[in-house]
């Protein structure tokens, strides 16, 4: 166990209690959760995740993204616009949309254009961009130097204080796999700016130490028969060998080039198996989904690496995930790719410096296909980035959704080639696909895969319903078959220290119920763990749970089931994955979620997290947005799904805030804002928070409700921020929420 870690009771959360100005929480109790507490239902992402382009079914169908000369996005076209051609054959198109990317609605407009009825019913009235955009960052570490390097990290760092939306979900991947654990798709800027600051310097070690010098674009052009640098490299090495000849010159010369121009490939081949890698596993996300690829530049051989047939499967998988690549030369606006710490020979005929002049374009090459066979751009020869990134944003954020019937002549895999142009407008540039495969290739044969097993022990073990679970919760993005709710908190629970409890909850009508004695029964199993930044396992639990209802009426009526777990933490970063296995069908459902914990040490001023709850609109009238008033008992949501026209309540520890020398007492104000798509809705004045009556002055409870009357159905984020006047120190906390 890791040392940030102890193990305390398995405990369950009561609810929450105001009295005059101060809070009761009770948290701690002797049983373990595996009762059902608070009514609501889980609101997850849209359960149907299946990918963009589908082959082999009923129809298929990619985006496309059409600008005037402008680059701005041309609206209003239909579909009798469009010409499409598949292998060079016309196509009719059978289904037309335009999409909004990271709208609730994309999900549906996606599944409406392959048949399917699946809905999300909470759907009509939210905002455009409720739901967010995946959006990725593959940066090939292994190509940049540290020009580059400062360069990408501006980039990112841009990206993350200026661009990134409320709802989007962000993840920095590198092809080194230098980020480790923090290397996945979150909303917490923290998160990614840990992912960014463990992304170094650690370009590949491909070097020729021999005389004359030799680089990567040379070795690549003498093993592609350039004669001329054959020639020149065959006579300098004569020169600097006194006595060989010229056949073991061009013996020596062809070594060197073939090993340089391997190394060179198995670089970038390394480069494209991490991206190829990031694309498929993106497959399991919905919607269209945004990749910045950013590098240095890598050259394609065809002689030395499998490098262009991979960016055939990359192009096929982008198709089949969804996904849009823009690339990013990090290098910037660059004259020549050598610098005054280049060895340089004596070259009297110029055969170098001819030779050379294409290197730029063919370190570029690879980017300019990623982008252009992917439906995205390339942004290239500027030293300002962040203008590039903010166009791809804009340009993704909207396309044409088309849609058409495969044939099915052929059951190989075959490439097919995608052509779309808008009739009669040869004004408009139309960005798509350039193709994909219409079965996916068979993946290479081993002797290891093809040797067949005979441990049938093995097998057995890796299908148990314990392992499987284990291996969905591990996987890299939920698994949604259950939906499952993940509420983390954290406060300072007396001497013990700080204490972290992951909350989860799961809706009853997402469980199987049987009858069994009498009554109707489901089982449910459930697993987790708590991670710190590096990945190290800290608590671990498990436990399975019974729930049992008179009659399968009471069952939809019944409360959700929640089970808790706490345990003592450090300050630092953590991540909670938990798993539930409903033992009768087998299905299952995971969630992740980040938690950071400041330096809650004397003297600092820090927040707990914030405990939300709920209270309906009724007889009960608040005359203003927020007030202080003493509320009832409030159960704790773990959903944080709350009804329009009610009342949200929160609860907030102050610790540490600073004493006056004059009165011993305090001076903290707090302010509260609603945030809805990075827009404040609700926003307070500043207003002191009493301690009259309260003896521990090192903790100081904050409870409060907010009217959400007036709000529309959406996704919103709870700020609360105090401000201790005495030491002019400021802390804040956020909570995110939805209105259904």
């Amino acid at each position: 166990m890791s040392p940030a870690f102890s193990k305390i009771k398995k405990t369950k959360l009561v609810a929450l209690a105001c009295l005059s100005t101060a809070l009761l929480v009770c948290l701690l109790s002797d049983s373990p959760i595996g009762s059902r507490v608070g009514h609501g239902q889980t609101n997850q992402k849209g359960q149907d995740q299946s990918d963009v382009l589908r082959v082999y079914t009923e129809i298929v169908q990619t985006d496309v993204m059409v600008f005037d000369k402008q680059g701005r996005f041309v609206d209003g076209l239909k579909n009798s616009d469009f010409e499409l051609r598949i292998d060079g054959k016309p196509k009719q198109v059978e289904f037309f949309e335009k999409v909004t990317t990271g709208s609730v609605n994309e999900e549906m407009q996606i599944a409406a254009a392959r048949g399917s009825g699946r809905t999300r019913a909470n759907a009509p009235g939210l905002a455009p961009l409720d739901r967010g955009r995946p959006i990725f960052f593959y940066v090939d570490d292994l190509h940049l130097d540290l020009a580059a390097w400062q360069a990408t990290r501006k980039l990112i760092t841009h990206f993350i204080d200026n661009e990134m939306g409320q709802n989007d979900e962000v993840a920095i991947a590198s092809a080194s796999g230098q980020i480790g654990f923090l290397q996945q798709l979150t909303d917490n800027k923290t998160v990614l700016r840990m992912a960014l600051d463990r992304l170094k310097v650690r370009p590949s070690s491909v070097s020729d130490f021999e005389r004359p010098t030799m680089t990567q674009y040379q070795a690549l052009l003498l093993t592609n028969f350039d004669h001329d640098l054959v020639d020149y490299f065959v006579e300098a090495t004569i020169r600097l060998n006194p006595g060989m000849t010229r056949d073991a010159a061009e013996s020596l010369v062809n070594v060197r080039a073939r090993a340089l121009a391997q190394q060179s490939g198995a670089v970038a081949t390394n480069t494209l198996i991490g991206l190829e890698s990031l694309i498929k596993s993106a497959n399991a996300l919905p919607g269209r989904k945004l990749i910045f690829f950013v590098s240095g530049g890598f050259l394609l051989d065809d002689r030395n690496s499998d490098s262009r047939s991979r960016l055939q499967r990359i192009t096929s998988a982008a198709a089949r995930s969804g996904v849009v690549i823009y690339s990013f030369d990090a290098r910037g606006l660059v004259a020549t790719l050598g610098d005054v710490s280049t060895p340089t020979e004596f070259d009297v005929s110029g055969t170098l410096q001819r030779a050379n002049s294409g290197e730029l374009h063919a370190t570029q090459d690879g980017l300019f296909a990623l982008a252009a066979d992917t439906g995205g751009k390339t942004i290239f020869n500027t030293n300002s980035l962040e203008p590039g990134l903010g166009r791809a944003l804009k340009e993704t954020s909207t396309y044409y959704l088309l849609a058409w019937k495969p044939d099915r002549e052929s059951h190989e895999s075959k490439f097919r080639r995608i052509e779309v142009k808008v009739v009669g407008r040869p004004d408009l540039t139309v960005q798509v696909r350039r193709g994909f495969f219409d079965r996916e290739p068979e993946p290479v044969k081993t002797a290891k895969s093809q040797k067949p097993s005979n441990d049938k022990k093995a097998g057995e073990v890796s299908k148990s319903p314990e392992t499987e679970l284990r291996k969905a919760m591990l996987a890299p993005y939920p698994a949604h078959d259950i939906p499952v709710s993940l509420s983390l908190t954290y406060l300072v629970n007396g001497p013990k220290g700080v204490m972290l409890s992951s909350a989860l909850q799961v809706p009853n009508e997402f469980l199987s119920f049987v009858p069994r004695n009498e009554k109707y029964t489901a089982v449910v199993s459930v697993l987790g763990s708590v991670f710190d930044e590096k990945g190290n396992v800290g608590a671990v639990f498990s436990n399975r749970i019974t729930i049992q209802a008179p009659s399968i009426e009471a069952t939809k009526q019944g409360h959700d089931l929640t089970y808790g777990y706490p345990v003592y933490i450090k300050s630092g970063l953590y991540q909670v994955r938990v798993g539930v296995r409903d033992e009768t069908t087998g299905h299952s459902g995971t969630a992740h979620g980040w938690i950071e914990v400041p330096d809650l040490s004397p003297g600092q001023l820090a927040l707990s997290s914030l405990m939300l709850g709920s209270r309906a609109a009724g007889a009960e009238t608040t005359p203003t947005a927020i007030s202080n008033t003493p509320p009832n008992m409030v159960a704790l949501s773990i959903d944080h799904n709350f009804s329009p026209n009610g009342f949200l309540r929160f609860l907030v520890l102050v610790y540490n805030a600073a004493l006056a020398p004059a009165d011993s007492k305090p001076d903290v104000a707090v302010q509260v804002q609603i945030v809805r798509d990075e827009q404040p809705v609700t926003t307070t004045a500043l207003k002191k928070i009493s301690v009259e009556g309260m003896t521990d002055l090192t903790k100081i409870p904050y409870a409060a409700e907010v009217s959400l009357n007036g709000l529309p159905a959406g996704r919103y984020l709870l700020q609360v921020t105090v401000v201790d006047r005495i030491s002019k120190k400021s802390a804040s906390q956020q909570s995110r929420f939805e209105i259904n």
